[in-house]
């Protein structure tokens, strides 16, 4: 390619154009040689002038700077007064400009890329300043010139000054001319003829110098051992302006994905995606903002919200292949500096120079008070999509939804939040009304999810585990009586009653009869591959508990599980937490994909939203809280369609506090302290076993237990016990 084959645009202006992305790492990587003359000379500037040169360095190119040195009026008095002393001012207000304030990785590894140009003789500066009558003033002319290998230049100049600010921010332009169109050619010979003249020492009242200790000390303050060629891929890879935003031609909408969104728009762009694990919210809710985005003349803020860091990046993914290229936003995002990226696009779109930006965020980080202060000070046409929008029932999630968004989508398979009427009350409140319920029953008879045979398997509290339990059981009926009124409808647990509940759970979570009957069932599947062992979430999250905390408990029994399967039966296993990067991650699905070198994955909750690994057959289901949230999400991973998976099969660890045939040997009021448990793991056994292949096997059981412990479940028992 030549400068011939790249787009160029005559005019260039900052807040409306990515001159980075669209001219300056086109071009120069076609470059042989890049003319630069800019404003003053500093670090920041030097790294604003480095963007794009790294591929002409490797051509073999060369970089010409001439930059102005910023005096101080104590410098320039100095001047005055010792003409003779006028380099070594001249030379210390350079110096003084290699500043030790800049510490972002990608800046630092600019500075390096330049340090090492100049040591290798690649790049060359000269400093310029006016000089008449004894006197001298700032040179100060903003141009460039880039040549390639054919001898075609482009020169380009106007009021962009080489700075951060210039380059992004500010209303600023360059006007760009090509040798090789003949009304511009006088134009470009003009600059190419300026810019030698003044590199040469030529030009009347300039005067050009060269301070070789200015280049001694950028090589000495930034120059590393090795240096980053790739740094202009990494460092704008994600900030490409493609914006046409198009349902890819390898994906096609299914009937219900069309109804939810024409539902949706019919509501004013505001409503919720209520759809099983599986049945593609992520691609419906991608159409929906195409759709918006076109009926709003493409003038349109995104903002995506995930739980997590790994879901963010799933996002990402599939939203570039509808051609959007997001802001990514998190501590630890890649895009280093997407704080900056964010404030620009806000101010950008406020004052209408840009049409169409996207955020995509973390639950986390959407509501810190940075993002928050740019959101809420967003105005026009602006959509707010919430990805596990169950979550943002919580208090401290609710009262970070921005009410200056007029158009909203909830995606969840599970809104509805557990024992929490008022937090569900809210969700719809600000999202409105369901644009569609797609449930997992009509996933599977529709074939969008894998059919499933359920196994449950009851274990029993040994006396010590269902002493505490009792005991704990009491505590909180007490003081929910004291405390309460009759009325359990209306119940709102304290802190002193949820510490209780969560150590219940861990009880019943951590049963140690679970690891028995484990190793038992496992000797059938020691030599199979698509395992997974979901283990105990011993928190309780049903009432606005941190449900991202992972305790102690969780990590004793998922060791416990790792060295049962890994040592005792020799199986090829590997955890997956949240202590894995998003790349060991990857490496761990394919592993477990292929099967040879992991047969099972052993997971706490990091897999219960969003994860995607569809290649699961059989799982384990050691513990789950009382919320269906986490039971119907932890199916949902199960049941996802892959090649060759015909049925999926789960087995549901139920732990029941007294083995059937000895409740008669118990007191009543043990008994009756028991019930609570044993009705909400009956609630869990029936909704899996309703829509699975083997329904009629555990009716039998089910019967029996209900019999037994003398427990009658009616619609308001199964939605509002706690106890």
């Amino acid at each position: 390619m030549s400068l011939k084959d790249c787009i160029i645009k005559t005019e260039y202006r900052s807040p409306v154009d990515n001159v980075i992305t669209e001219f300056y790492i086109p071009l120069l990587s076609e470059a042989k040689l890049y003319k630069r003359a800019v404003g003053f000379f500093s670090s920041t500037a030097l790294i604003e002038v480095s963007k794009g040169i790294s591929k002409l360095a490797l051509n073999g190119g060369k970089i010409k700077i001439v930059a102005s040195p910023y005096l101080s009026e104590e410098d320039i008095m100095a001047i005055k007064k010792g003409y003779n002393d006028r380099d070594k001012i001249i030379e210390n207000a350079l110096l003084r400009q290699i500043t030790n304030k800049i510490s972002d990785y990608y800046s630092l590894e600019r500075l390096n890329l330049l340090a090492h140009l100049i040591s290798n003789n690649i790049l060359d500066i000269k400093i310029a300043y006016l000089e008449k009558n004894g006197m001298i003033g700032m040179y100060h002319e903003k141009m460039g010139l880039i040549e390639d290998f054919e001898g075609n230049v482009v020169a380009f100049s106007g009021s962009m000054n080489e700075s951060a600010t210039a380059m992004s921010a500010n209303y600023e332009t360059i006007d760009v001319f090509c040798n090789w169109k003949q009304s511009e050619k006088e134009r470009v010979d003009l600059k190419e003829k300026a810019f030698m003249s003044i590199w040469n020492d030529n030009e009347v009242n300039i005067k050009v110098v060269e301070f070789p200790k200015l280049s001694e000390a950028i090589i000495d303050k930034y120059k590393k051992k090795n240096v980053n060629f790739k740094i202009d891929d990494q460092e704008f890879k994600d900030l490409k302006t493609k914006i046409d935003i198009k349902i890819p031609n390898d994906i096609s909408l299914y009937s219900y994905q069309k109804e939810a969104i024409n539902n949706w728009k019919l509501k004013n762009y505001c409503g919720i995606f209520d759809m099983a694990t599986g049945t593609g919210k992520t691609y419906t809710a991608l159409a929906a903002i195409e759709d918006i985005y076109n009926n709003l003349n493409r003038n349109l803020a995104v903002i995506i919200v995930c739980p997590y860091q790994h879901l963010v990046e799933q996002w990402v993914v599939d939203i570039k292949k509808f051609g959007v290229y997001p802001i990514i936003c998190y501590s630890s995002s890649h895009q280093r500096n997407w704080k900056d990226n964010v404030k620009i696009s806000v101010k950008n779109y406020n004052l209408k120079l840009l049409k169409f930006f996207c955020i995509i965020t973390t639950n986390a980080t959407f509501s810190s008070s940075f993002l928050q202060k740019q959101i809420r000070a967003l105005n026009g046409n602006i959509l707010l999509v919430i990805d596990e929008a169950h979550n943002f029932g919580a208090r401290n999630l609710n009262k970070a939804l921005p009410e200056n968004i007029p158009y909203r989508l909830a995606l969840s398979a599970t809104l509805e939040r557990h024992g929490d009427i008022e937090g569900t009350e809210k969700l719809y409140d600000y999202f409105g009304k369901k644009c569609i319920e797609y449930t997992l029953k009509e996933a599977i008879s529709n074939n969008m999810l894998t059919p499933y045979y359920y196994y449950p398997i009851i274990v029993t509290l040994d006396e010590s585990e269902l002493s505490s339990y009792v005991e704990l059981t009491k505590k909180l009926i007490t003081s929910i009586n004291k405390h309460r009124s009759k009325d359990k409808k209306n119940i709102r647990l304290n802190d002193y009653e949820k510490m209780l509940l969560i150590k219940r759970a861990r009880i019943v979570a951590g049963a140690k009869n679970k690891l028995i009957e484990l190793k038992r069932i496992m000797l059938d599947y020691r030599n199979n591959n698509h395992i997974l062992v979901y283990c105990g979430a011993t928190t309780i999250n049903d009432f606005d508990y941190d449900e991202y905390t992972v305790d102690a408990e969780e990590i004793r029994q998922i060791d416990a599980v790792t060295n049962l399967l890994g040592n005792t039966l020799d199986m090829k296993v590997c955890q997956f937490t949240s202590k894995e990067t998003i790349k060991d991650r990857e490496n761990i699905k394919k592993a477990f994909e292929d099967g040879d070198f992991i047969q099972a994955l052993i997971a706490i909750r990091c897999l219960d939203e969003g994860v995607n690994i569809p290649s699961i057959e059989t799982a384990f289901i050691l513990a789950s809280s009382t919320n269906p949230k986490e039971y119907i999400q932890r199916r949902g991973r199960v049941l996802r369609k892959f090649k060759g998976k015909k049925f999926a099969r789960i087995y549901d660890f139920i732990t029941l506090p007294i083995p059937l045939e000895e409740i008669n040997i118990y007191p009543n009021d043990v008994v009756n302290n028991v019930k609570g448990l044993v009705k909400r793991e009956i609630i869990r056994m029936q909704d899996f076993n309703n829509l699975s292949e083997n329904p009629y096997i555990n009716d039998e059981l089910i019967y029996d237990i209900l019999a037994s412990y003398d427990v009658r479940l009616n619609e308001e028992e199964v939605d509002k016990n706690v106890i």
